[in-house]
């Protein structure tokens, strides 16, 4: 069995070859050259139709999974394959998965298109756009090799994807509980109160003000136990490498509350940079990656030298055009105004070229505005 980061390595690297025509690849050849030989190096025999299983069907009449992943002759996981280059945001493709997986008593799905690996739990008791536990794609290898390793056959007989699951279930929703009590422009009374308790020589007013301009930051770090990788990969990833969630952009680490900072005024010099000045004052590289998250997802653009935002095989003008296909993609292109309208700079995330962290886009204005007055040098951390 051939190392399983050799096997991604290989996989990126075919990928740029690929990526220049992706259309002439198809599904068949999708999985034959990128899907097939990850399975493999994760310790699963091809070949053997009692540990893996193509096309799977529960029953006769029901469509087929590409891959059925089996212990003991029982569906441990389903992958769900597409041809590289398709769009992997289309709700049915993991909603068809999903719900069959629910109905054959399979916990774990898998979307990928060779590129990218989506993991959901299919019997997570939560909306079916929050089953999504991480996502990765080929081209980023050691969080590759750090998600795909919990789906080895040694990794899931052991349960260890199952034990992460639970610690990321709770701390999302320990998260979101934080991040409405930070969020909101009125603290709740309960925290307010708690305070006023905690700190006499301070009036409730004082501390209820305090609290409004507070920025909180909450960091959740991987829970103990990291994945075993299959035998010969190489030696195990970082304990506390960051997890890539809806909730946590990539290359982040954490999540913010905010309180009231999202609604400080604008200057008339920030509103005067466009994206080019950023580029010029090199906040911005051309061709950066940029995340943007919806319904549970973190979707993928590419920052063009001129500006404009290639998403989805598209060249959109602007970063809000590029934000509104990503909620077209999504909601349908019958979808009210109202619902796609979309603030590109507060869309996209990206990371600084200065200062390496991953923020808006609107925030990277922001500094570019403070290093033209003046007011703090470039370096921004």
């Amino acid at each position: 069995m051939l190392d399983l980061r050799d096997v991604v390595k290989q996989c990126a690297e075919r990928l740029e070859r690929f990526q220049r025509n992706p259309q002439r690849l198809g599904e068949q050849n999708t999985k034959a050259s990128l899907i097939s030989p990850i399975i493999e190096a994760l310790g699963w025999d091809l070949r053997d139709p009692d540990e893996v299983s193509h096309e799977y069907r529960r029953n006769g009449a029901d469509n087929p999974v590409d891959y059925a992943l089996l212990l003991l002759r029982t569906p441990k996981l389903f992958i769900e394959a597409k041809g590289l280059g398709e769009n992997l945001d289309v709700p049915r493709w993991a909603n068809q998965t999903i719900a069959y997986a629910t109905a054959a008593g399979v916990e774990w799905v898998a979307l990928t298109d060779g590129m990218q690996w989506r993991i959901y739990n299919a019997h997570a008791p939560v909306p079916i756009e929050q089953k999504l536990f991480r996502a990765v794609r080929i081209d980023d290898p050691e969080r590759a090799v750090e998600l795909l390793s919990l789906l080895s056959k040694d990794n899931m007989r052991d349960n260890r994807i199952d034990e992460l699951w639970k610690g990321f279930f709770v701390d999302r929703q320990v998260h979101a509980e934080l991040t409405s009590m930070f969020g909101g422009i009125e603290p709740p009374a309960e925290l307010v109160a708690l305070l006023d308790r905690r700190l006499p020589r301070l009036t409730t007013d004082e501390v209820r003000t305090s609290l409004i301009r507070a920025r909180a930051a909450f960091d959740f770090p991987v829970p103990v136990g990291k994945p075993v990788l299959p035998s010969g990969a190489g030696g195990s990833p970082p304990q506390n490498s960051a997890v890539t969630t809806p909730s946590t952009m990539p290359g982040d680490g954490r999540a913010t509350a905010a309180g009231r900072r999202t609604k400080q005024a604008v200057t008339a010099q920030e509103r005067s940079i466009k994206v080019t000045d950023m580029i010029a004052a090199r906040r911005l590289r051309p061709g950066a990656a940029l995340y943007g998250d919806y319904r549970g997802l973190t979707h993928h653009g590419e920052l063009l030298a001129d500006g404009r935002v290639r998403y989805n095989g598209q060249i959109h003008s602007t970063l809000s055009a590029a934000g509104r296909a990503v909620k077209q993609q999504i909601l349908g292109h019958d979808a009210p105004e109202s619902t796609i309208s979309t603030d590109g700079l507060v869309f996209w995330h990206v990371t600084d070229a200065v200062s390496g962290d991953v923020v808006s886009i609107k925030e990277i204005r922001r500094r570019c505005a403070r290093d033209l007055d003046g007011s703090q040098g470039p370096s921004d951390t």
